[in-house]
């Protein structure tokens, strides 16, 4: 593709969360193309299973395939295994197909959180390197205000509706001083032992 066709972009404030039984992920709705904003409802919280969910930064068309290959091989693992997959082993099987692709990759900053027996929170960057996020991690333009949110406002032992209003707190700071972070809202979902969960426009607003 020539480099001066603008890409779709997205992603551009994540967050993710981890308190005592929760993993909470935060994003921001904004999609641009170079200066235009696309679309103001973009959703970047992607579910890949019933117990993992991963937030997208980068190329949104990269994005939304990257899903639709780790939600396939997901399922087959179901398949084969007659269980489902647990969240540290997903993460090294979407850290596998971006290092495959290394030299040609999807041009995506990932964070995917879920529960097996607990909460659990992985960054991923474009050429797969992984890292277990034990707190909170962020990514996207916005990722530095975020995470200096996340960094004054993260606590041990913190509840899950102070989790989320944590997360929510970083992703809308993150709004406010980043040109290409915003939208018609945030988008928040909750994964717990009960499984995933969407919160409403609401329900999330409350939380600012």
């Amino acid at each position: 593709m020539e480099d001066n066709v603008k890409k779709r972009k997205t992603g551009t404030t994540t967050v993710g969360v981890v308190c005592g039984d929760a993993v909470i992920l935060a994003a921001d709705r904004k999609a641009t193309m170079g200066y235009l904003v696309a679309n103001k409802d973009a959703l970047k919280i992607m579910e890949l299973d019933e117990h993992i969910s991963m937030t997208i930064a980068g190329l949104e068309g990269d994005g939304q395939a990257l899903k639709r290959y780790i939600s396939a091989e997901l399922k087959l693992y179901r398949l084969k295994h007659e269980k489902r997959i647990n969240v540290g082993a997903a993460a090294s099987l979407v850290a596998n197909i971006l290092y495959s692709r290394r030299f040609y990759p999807y041009y995506v900053q990932l964070v995917l959180g879920g529960y097996d027996t607990k909460p659990k929170l992985f960054s991923l960057d474009a050429a797969g390197a992984v890292s277990d996020e034990k707190e909170y991690f962020s990514t996207g333009s916005g990722s530095p205000f975020a995470l200096g949110v996340l960094e004054d406002g993260y606590r041990k032992g913190m509840t899950l509706e102070q989790a989320k209003k944590l997360a929510a707190r970083a992703v809308y700071a993150a709004t406010k001083r980043d040109i290409a972070s915003g939208g018609s809202g945030i988008d928040m979902v909750v994964i717990n032992a009960s499984g995933s969960k969407r919160l409403s426009d609401d329900q999330v607003k409350k939380f600012l």
